[in-house]
């Protein structure tokens, strides 16, 4: 459909032809308020609109009614359900609410100019106007506005969030609705709200955006795809929820299709469409973006701590073909002093490359328990990809085809997304059938007695459409089957390895409490590993705790197998790998860092520095699973009132002492903004003061842009090893970076890992 530059079509979905299937119906005045046990409910009616696009009214039959039902959470999160039936407000596997967190009651005060909703404190957490609007009488050459939807949240006292009620050019020319209902053929199929916008508004958020870090001015649609590649509008991990700069989020409780709009279709106004007949949203007070997301937490879950093990190097490529060259890789990895704690195997380890049967190929692998614990004896742990869709010619067909432990296809038709393989990918697991999970989980617990580890949980961004699963339509299961899927491995993998992990690609509400997840397949390029930091910042600020990609990039540019990898982009990618929750050198072709070595020295030093950070980074983590940051941070979690910040997506905080702006060209120079603080350079010791640009910062090959906090005290292991195996933590020591820190070289840190 082209675009016409009217929400109605652009936004709502309205067929431009208007041809009388689809009907718009109107928010009105609420008719009632009453509390309800712990909640408020208001009655809504609403007024169908003439099939045009002047909306007018059709007073030709009755209005209907509809409830909005408000419920508070502690003092800062006030939940708004909408439809035509929410006597109850429904709990989904999205929720998972914390502890101690109570509904609080809500009452009503009354009087002719306005409504009110108040806590047990006396604080308003809503309100609704009806005072009428002052006027200055002059024509009558247009009607008068219809009624509509006055009303304001307050996630928390003194927090407004205000409906856009008035969103128009003139009374029949809307550029946002503040509540309204689509009817098609004569059954209500899609909702939308809008929210009033200050004109310097900013919103983060929304899932793993490849694009900039201030999201307004676009509109995204909410349906989980492959993204096939990292540097477009399609992403595996769409999150209902966003951040404004106004310290307030919102978050959309749903799995069906949706859409944000945020300043884009019109300026005034946040609007949001989910494709079914009612709106689940909760509202997040916090006075800093990390008190806001650990609200958002508080509700969908916190991230797991992860085992120390997966805090090293983790080595692959698509992909090893037999015991032997894993062996090989392993032993040359050893001898040659790069330290590195999982080894991962790609699609090769089957029968048929790509052909998921969740078996080892008998000839290429024929002892696995033997070779994974030996591998296991040399510091290497052992992680396996596979994927949630079965092939025609897969052992395991016939039985998940019988027993329905896939989905049954209405019409044959190949699973879409990045299949290089061509292969015929039957049918779905259909994690909304228990047996299905069970009989799922009886696949990897084989692999993980066996000593394995961890599983890649790659795709589940796409499902097979035209069939049926057993609880839930695959509309509304598309965007929720990555949770499905990742909670049934990291349940298993806890059961039978004591370690709660999986690496996963695709993402939704609540995937965060499952972690890892990773970027997906960024080109080997200089946009890819810009691509990748956006995509980091914005799954940070959507919730996420640990993130990861693909070093140095997944696919070769322009042939996707067979490109060359630039020796400048390998050592800078993995400078930003050295400075993320997790490692992994991963792709289609060599990526072992012998195999480049006019540079694998440097690579040599920054995977020992890495390894020497471990402590850091676990005290980070720790902190991540009980709060609301993520690992890697973007700038605004500590300079929300610096609208610089806001902008800024090609640097971060690493936990919370480090900054870091990665180098993203081959002329080894970039431009650098120091937020407000004192900084000191990590490797020349140079002291900064904040809140100024160094433009045309420059750095060598084998350095990285990395700042420290004045006064910061960071845990290092000053001792060298091959794997954390050989970690004893309780020999870390404390860095000081203070005024006599005089630069990396000078510290048992620089002598360990050679920075000179």
């Amino acid at each position: 459909m082209k675009q016409t530059n009217y929400q109605l079509f652009d936004f709502l979905d309205f067929d431009p032809a208007l041809n009388g299937e689809e009907v718009l119906w109107k928010a009105c005045a609420p008719t009632k308020i009453i509390a309800e046990g712990t909640d408020v409910v208001l009655t809504v009616p609403f007024q169908k609109q003439l099939i045009s696009n002047d909306i007018t009214p059709d007073t030709s039959g009755e209005r209907i009614n509809t409830q909005l039902r408000l419920r508070a959470y502690g003092d800062n999160i006030l939940r708004v359900a909408f439809g035509t039936n929410v006597a109850e407000m429904n709990d989904s596997v999205m929720l998972q609410v914390r502890e101690g967190l109570e509904i609080t009651p809500l009452r009503i005060q009354q009087n002719t100019d306005e409504w009110f909703v108040l806590d047990q404190k006396g604080s308003v957490r809503a309100s609704l106007n009806r005072k009428a609007h002052s006027t200055d009488y002059w024509s009558n050459l247009l009607p008068a506005p219809q009624e509509s939807l006055e009303l304001t949240f307050f996630p928390e006292a003194d927090k407004e969030i205000k409906i856009s009620a008035f969103d128009q050019f003139f009374p029949a020319r809307h550029d946002a609705f503040a509540l309204a209902l689509a009817e098609k053929s004569g059954k209500f199929n899609r909702t939308t709200v809008s929210f009033h916008i200050d004109p310097d508004e900013k919103f983060v958020g929304t899932g793993e955006r490849f694009t900039k870090m201030d999201l307004s001015g676009h509109t995204f649609q909410l349906k989980n795809q492959d993204g096939q590649g990292i540097n477009n509008r399609r992403t595996y991990k769409n999150i209902p929820f966003y951040l404004s700069s106004r310290m307030y989020g919102v978050f959309m409780h749903t799995s069906a299709y949706g859409k944000f709009s945020l300043g884009d279709h019109s300026t005034r106004s946040a609007q949001l469409l989910v494709e079914e007949p009612e709106l689940d949203l909760f509202l997040l007070g916090g006075q800093t973006p990390e008190e806001i997301l650990y609200n958002y937490r508080s509700l969908t879950g916190f991230p797991k701590m992860l085992p120390l093990w997966s805090f090293g190097t983790w080595m692959s490529r698509m992909t090893y073909f037999s015991e032997d060259e894993v062996n090989g890789i392993c032993q040359r990895l050893r001898d040659e002093d790069y330290p590195c704690d999982v080894i991962h195997l790609d699609t090769g380890w089957f029968r048929t490359d790509w052909l998921c049967e969740w078996k080892f190929n008998p000839e290429r692998f024929p002892d696995p328990k033997r070779f994974i614990g030996n591998l296991r004896e040399k510091g290497f742990k052992v992680s396996l990809w596979q994927m949630p869709y079965i092939a025609k010619d897969a052992e395991q067909h016939d039985e998940a085809k019988a027993n329905r432990y896939m989905c049954e296809l209405k019409e044959a038709k190949q699973q879409g997304g990045s299949n290089f393989s061509a292969l015929d990918y039957a049918g779905t697991i259909d994690f909304t059938y228990p047996k299905a999970v069970d009989w799922y989980k009886g696949l990897l617990k084989e692999l993980l007695e066996m000593g394995v580890v961890c599983i890649k949980t790659d795709f589940g961004e796409d499902i097979h459409m035209e069939a049926e699963y057993h609880a839930m339509e695959p509309e509304k299961l598309n965007n929720l089957y990555a949770l499905l899927y990742q909670k049934a491995v990291f349940e298993i993998t806890k059961e039978m390895t004591g370690d709660g992990i999986v690496w996963a690609r695709a993402g939704w509400a609540g995937c965060q409490r499952y972690p890892l997840h990773w970027g997906g397949d960024s080109a080997c390029s200089w946009d890819g590993l810009a691509g990748s930091l956006k995509g980091g910042l914005h799954i940070g600020l959507s919730g996420f705790g640990f993130w990861s990609h693909d070093v140095p990039g997944f696919h070769g540019v322009p042939d996707f197998m067979n490109s060359m990898i630039p020796d400048d982009l390998y050592v800078r990618w993995t400078q930003f790998g050295v400075f993320s929750s997790h490692l992994r050198y991963h792709g289609t072709s060599k990526r072992e860092p012998y195999e480049y070595p006019k540079i694998s020295g440097i690579v040599r030093q920054w995977l020992k520095l890495r390894y020497a950070l471990i402590p850091y980074i676990l005290e980070q983590s720790e902190k991540t699973t009980q709060t609301g940051f993520p690992v890697l941070r973007a700038l605004i979690f500590y300079h929300p009132e610096d609208k610089m910040c806001w902008h800024i997506d090609d640097q971060y905080y690493f936990g919370e002492d480090f900054l870091v702006a990665p180098v993203m060209n081959s002329e080894n120079k970039r431009d650098i903004y120091l937020p407000e603080g004192l900084w000191i350079n990590l490797f020349n010791g140079e002291k900064y003061t904040g809140q100024q640009w160094l433009n045309g910062f420059e750095c060598p090959l084998d350095e990285m842009p990395v700042w420290v906090r004045e006064n910061a005290e960071i845990p290092v292991y000053p001792y060298a090893v091959s794997n954390t195996d050989e970690i004893d933590l309780e020999k870390t020591i404390r860095l000081k970076f203070n005024k006599t820190y005089n630069g990396l070289s000078k510290t048992i840190i620089g002598k360990l890992t050679g920075f000179k």
